[in-house]
């Protein structure tokens, strides 16, 4: 297994590095669009990467929900391709599921239910949520046990995506 860092808010000037990241996760440019969209409105709450010897290898933002109210959405995540498989998403994200809780604060994630439920986010506990996006890939992390019934209303840079 590769070795890294503790996972940290990303540094000014590690925009052109996250860049490159997300395009060799993703093989393309919209994710990397996507953030600068993101940024560009203001709408980015933190962004998280995951240095190592190699550079940064790992990637997450966590954007403002337009509705409900200060709840967040994660996306995107991105793990190098050489580096996926070993565990450093699932740590990621797990810690961001577990400051949810902590902190009372709600974060929805659109992807994988498999890799998002190991990591602490519930499949359960969105099935009430009216979303735009498919609602069998829409999971939850946050305080208590709820099942809440709210309409999610995403970032405007999300639209184009």
């Amino acid at each position: 297994m590769k070795h890294t860092q503790f996972s940290r808010e990303m540094r000014r000037g590690e925009e052109p590095e996250v860049a490159a990241l997300l395009q060799r996760a993703f093989g393309g440019q919209a994710e990397a669009r996507l953030v600068d969209r993101l940024r560009r409105a203001g709408d980015i709450a933190g962004e998280t990467v995951l240095p190592s010897g190699d550079g940064i290898v790992g990637y997450y933002a966590i954007s403002k929900m337009r509705s409900p109210k200060h709840w967040f959405c994660l996306a995107p995540v991105a793990i190098d391709p050489d580096w996926q498989g070993q565990g450093h998403g699932r740590r990621m994200i797990g810690l961001l599921s577990e400051w949810a809780r902590l902190s009372g604060c709600y974060v929805v994630v659109l992807g994988q239910p498999e890799f998002y439920q190991r990591a602490g986010f519930s499949l359960e506990r969105a099935v009430r949520l009216g979303s735009p996006y498919l609602i069998t890939n829409t999971l939850l992390a946050g305080p208590g046990t709820d099942v809440p019934e709210r309409t999610l209303i995403y970032p405007k840079a999300f639209e184009s995506h």
